[in-house]
């Protein structure tokens, strides 16, 4: 999750893989993170590489693709690959337009972006999110 306003939505993700990896008799462990999708510095995902490399892992059960890296997710997919660590992704989710996926990953960029240069909580930087995310909306309908 990229910010603790979305805390409340980590958590019902948590207790989705907790129920299904139940359900499935799997040994498991939740490994969640909060901070953007293009942080690479994340401790969970740090984590999750060394246990990877390491042979500590034989599965990967993540809700959504992009929830572990905005970015760069198929590398991460391409790395469990010879370690045969198998990717198991709970929800597709619906096929989206390249115009949609495109619009996410701009929005994303200029979220980063945004809270770097003016911090989280600055009401310039909200002023900007709320109009590039007006602007999203407005080009999906």
């Amino acid at each position: 999750m990229s910010s603790h306003d979305q805390k409340d939505d980590l958590e019902r993700q948590k207790q989705v893989l907790e129920l299904y990896c139940a359900s499935q008799g799997w040994t498991f462990e939740v490994v969640a993170d909060l901070g953007s999708g293009m942080n690479y510095h994340k401790k969970g995902l740090k984590k999750l590489l060394i246990d990877i490399l390491a042979d500590r892992i034989g599965r990967l059960v993540v809700t959504h693709k992009d929830r572990l890296l905005r970015f760069g997710v198929e590398l991460l997919f391409a790395i469990c690959e010879p370690k045969q660590v198998e990717i198991v992704i709970l929800n597709q989710g619906e096929d989206v337009t390249f115009e949609e996926e495109l619009a996410q990953d701009v929005l994303e960029i200029i979220t980063v972006f945004s809270a770097r240069l003016y911090g989280n909580r600055s009401r310039k930087n909200q002023k900007l999110l709320d109009g590039v995310k007006h602007a999203v909306e407005e080009a999906s309908s």
